[in-house]
Order: C-alpha cells, then sequence, then structure tokens
C-alpha cells in the first residue's frame, strides 16, 4: 500500500514554461529541477525575490520547502510559472489563503503569449517595405 501524500500539488504556467510544483512542511528549502534555487537562478537575486513572493504576502517564509519540475521558455518565464504553482499549492493548501494571495495578483495567470509567424510576413507582423515607385 502506498504512503499517504504529505505535499500539495499545482501546476503554473507562463509564456511558454510549465513548472509542476510540490509544497510540503520543512524550512523554506526551494529546489528547480533536482538543484537549489540559488544555484539554478545563479545569475540574478531579483529572480530568487520572486519565488519568495506569495510566502512573503502570507508572512510565512521558511515554513515550507518547494520542488518544482519545469520546462520550457527562459529564466523569468519558469520563475513566474513557479511562482503561480506555489501560489496555488498554498491556496489549495488553506482555502482561506485564497483571498489573500488573490489581492496581491499572485493568483492570476499572465496570458501573454509570443505571437506566431504569419505565411507572407517576415514575422508576427513585419511586412516588407512597400515602395510607391
Amino acid at each position: 500500500m502506498a504512503a499517504p501524500k504529505n505535499y500539495f500539488y499545482a501546476l503554473g504556467r507562463r509564456k511558454s514554461s510549465t513548472a509542476r510544483v510540490r509544497l510540503m512542511n520543512g524550512k523554506g528549502e526551494i529546489s528547480v529541477n533536482g538543484q537549489p534555487a540559488n544555484e539554478y537562478f545563479a545569475n540574478s537575486k531579483m529572480l530568487l525575490n520572486e519565488l519568495q513572493k506569495p510566502f512573503a504576502v502570507l508572512e510565512q517564509e521558511n515554513k515550507f520547502d518547494v520542488s518544482a519540475v519545469v520546462s520550457g521558455g527562459g529564466h523569468a518565464g519558469q520563475v513566474d510559472a513557479i511562482r503561480l504553482g506555489i501560489a496555488k499549492a498554498l491556496a489549495l493548501m488553506n482555502e482561506d489563503l485564497k483571498s489573500t494571495l488573490k489581492r496581491a495578483d499572485l493568483l492570476g495567470r499572465d496570458p501573454r503569449e509570443k505571437e506566431r509567424k504569419k505565411f507572407g510576413l517576415k514575422g508576427a507582423r513585419k511586412q516588407r517595405q512597400f515602395t510607391k515607385r
């Protein structure tokens, strides 16, 4: 028989990034694709601060461990996807936190995606230069 699950799971998306997030009780460690977050996002302190936002809004820093498997996109899109996943998992864990997270704009998905290139054009919207004569 399988052991009972002791985590909360949520999916976060942003641009072309998808993050599968597991939230469990712990000491505040965040791992992304099996690496510590500060190693995975080594070049940017700002992105690491963005990951802590849902916990900072709820004043619950260092109470939960986060394990995220993220794919697609760049680091900025991946961080936003993980942040949305964390916020969704926290809302799942405790329904009372949902309104606080919603007010802080952490539960909404950013719908902006890259527009596809169209046939006959140079890019999504860029056209060939028009010559009058």
